[in-house]
């Protein structure tokens, strides 16, 4: 049994679907995605999309994706389109493309219908009062003296609600429900409020709108949805679901299966502290490569098939837990690891002048594009007198067991010769400027011929073959497991370096935004949006080894 078999023979909502199946309850599986068009969807969305259409993908259902706008104060088209590209991108296809502001007027109409049954009413209270009247866990709520209003009152009220002639706070519909009731969510709960604000699709038609807790469960029932999966924060409000699905009448009503969210840490999913980051200029916006929306880890370079990967090793369960960030990097290294293309860049230039190399000469060197899939081909990379190697890759003292370069030292150059450094020269702060080798002409592609063993194994560059690029090394934003409230003061200072002048091989000219490819010992790096035909631009996606503990 591979992993993905183990986690879906421990996903208890399907053990709970296949029950039902088994014993008639229902003969087909219907699911949907309810986004609030608000904000960016983040890696905790993408573990709701993945059970969503997951779910309905194995029993061979459907999945609809609906917008859930019904607080048009926050909501707007922009990201309308922003989550159908997320999920779009992530693989998933949804059957139909529906919006609770489809349902207004049949929501207005169920409210009516209440109304009239005595199980709603007009309520003059203000939202502070409201929390007052409704008591507490240990305490029993009190009824709100308009609670007893007639039937014909709450129509006139309500109709008057709707017509715009009350201000917004002034009076919401409540459901007549139990103000005694251990739920807090059955005591009388808001099911209309005013709000004198264009919706993005209905425009100026309403100025009263539905609560989520009233129209995402009538919603689901009008869609014929079966099963309604949602995070556990709902598992409360669950008796309230099958209160107003029940008192419209549906014979069929969906069954709600909560499950735990997805907690990581070293980052915020909060669209609050999002918008906070973003409007404080701390990132560049919501598809920042550090941010943790699936714009953000997109334009990162993070594959999609990594974070569906990493959605099925979390798997699906009702405990609270938070899980390490490290495994989602595992994920992307172990997908980019398997399909990502090699290639040489050096991101801190040092320049090597290889003394006994002929002047004018160049060599076309070819190393392979992927180790492990020799279908893939080879890549050409032009080899010179003078090349690049990275900073770091010669010391002038160096300590025991460094095998790269250094006075007196043979090294490989990947691909290309045996080289030995002879000198080397410095500027007046006693920084090297360039260190000159000379190279064996015999060991050409990297052996020699007459058996010797070198340590270490260097990338390069030519000096007359390569371009300039702009590297971006990112890393977690944050520097503490649970940046909670104090946000700002667990920044990682070190989440961004920018390397404005790296070293690339010619062959990258042709680079398109979104590209990946794992830069040799360093890592697997992206093109990025802001990239021009006059300055590549990569971020890192992920180094090739995590250096946090």
């Amino acid at each position: 049994m591979d992993d993905n078999e183990k986690v879906m023979s421990q996903n208890f909502i399907h053990d709970f679907i296949d029950e039902d199946l088994a014993a008639g309850v229902n003969n087909r599986v219907q699911t949907r995605f309810p986004p609030e068009p608000n904000g960016y969807l983040h890696i905790g969305h993408a573990k709701a999309i993945c059970i969503d259409f997951g779910t309905a993908e194995k029993y061979g259902g459907v999945c609809n994706l609906r917008f859930d706008d019904t607080n048009p104060v926050k909501e707007d088209t922009e990201y309308v389109d922003a989550i159908m590209e997320d999920i779009k991108w992530l693989g998933f296809k949804w059957a139909n493309v529906y919006y609770a502001s489809d349902y207004f007027d049949f929501l207005y109409d169920c409210a009516l219908k209440l109304i009239r049954e005595g199980k709603a009413y007009v309520d003059d209270l203000s939202a502070d009062e409201i929390r007052e009247y409704r008591g507490t866990l240990t305490e029993p709520g009190r009824n709100s003296p308009y609670r007893d209003r007639s039937v014909e009152e709450n129509l006139d009220l309500f109709k008057r609600m709707t017509d715009g002639e009350f201000p917004n706070g002034a009076k919401v519909l409540r459901a007549k429900i139990d103000m005694a009731s251990p739920n807090l969510n059955m005591r009388d709960p808001v099911m209309y409020r005013i709000a004198h604000v264009p919706h993005h699709r209905t425009g100026d038609k309403w100025c009263v709108y539905p609560m989520y807790d009233f129209a995402h469960p009538l919603s689901d029932a009008r869609e014929d949805v079966t099963y309604s999966l949602c995070s556990l924060e709902f598992e409360n409000h669950r008796p309230l679901y099958n209160w107003f699905v029940d008192q419209i009448g549906f014979k069929e009503p969906p069954r709600q299966i909560e499950f735990a969210r997805l907690n990581v840490n070293y980052c915020v999913t909060s669209k609050r502290k999002c918008l906070e980051l973003v409007d404080k200029g701390i990132v560049s916006g919501w598809d920042d490569p550090r941010m943790v929306t699936l714009c953000g880890m997109r334009r990162r370079g993070y594959p999609a098939k990594a974070i569906r990967a990493f959605i099925d090793k979390v798997g699906v369960s009702k405990a609270y837990s938070v899980v390490d960030y490290g495994l989602l990097e595992a994920c992307v290294r172990d997908e980019l690891g398997d399909s990502a293309p090699r290639a040489m860049a050096v991101l801190e230039p040092l320049k090597v002048v290889i003394d006994n190399y002929p002047e004018g000469k160049v060599e076309t060197v070819e190393t392979p594009i992927h180790p492990d899939h020799p279908e893939m081909g080879t890549s050409s990379v032009t080899f010179s007198r003078e090349i690049y190697i990275e900073k770091g890759d010669f010391m002038i003292d160096p300590p025991k067991k460094y095998f790269r370069l250094y006075p007196g030292n043979e090294v490989r150059l990947k691909g290309a010769y045996y080289i030995k450094c002879e000198s080397y020269e410095t500027d007046e702060n006693g920084e090297v400027t360039a260190v000159h080798c000379t190279y064996d002409p015999e060991s050409r592609g990297g052996d020699s011929p007459d058996g010797r063993k070198v340590r270490g194994t260097l990338h390069w560059v030519s000096a007359e073959h390569c371009i300039s690029a702009e590297v971006r090394l990112y890393d977690r934003l944050f520097s503490v497991e649970n940046p909670g409230d104090n946000m700002l003061e667990s920044l990682n200072p070190d989440s961004l370096k920018v390397i404005p002048d790296c070293r690339i091989d010619e062959s990258f000219t042709g680079a398109r935004p979104g590209d990946v490819f794992q830069f040799m010992r360093q890592g697997y790096f992206c093109v990025d949006r802001d990239s021009t035909p006059d300055n590549i631009v990569f971020n890192r996606t992920v180094p090739l080894n995590s250096s946090w503990k």
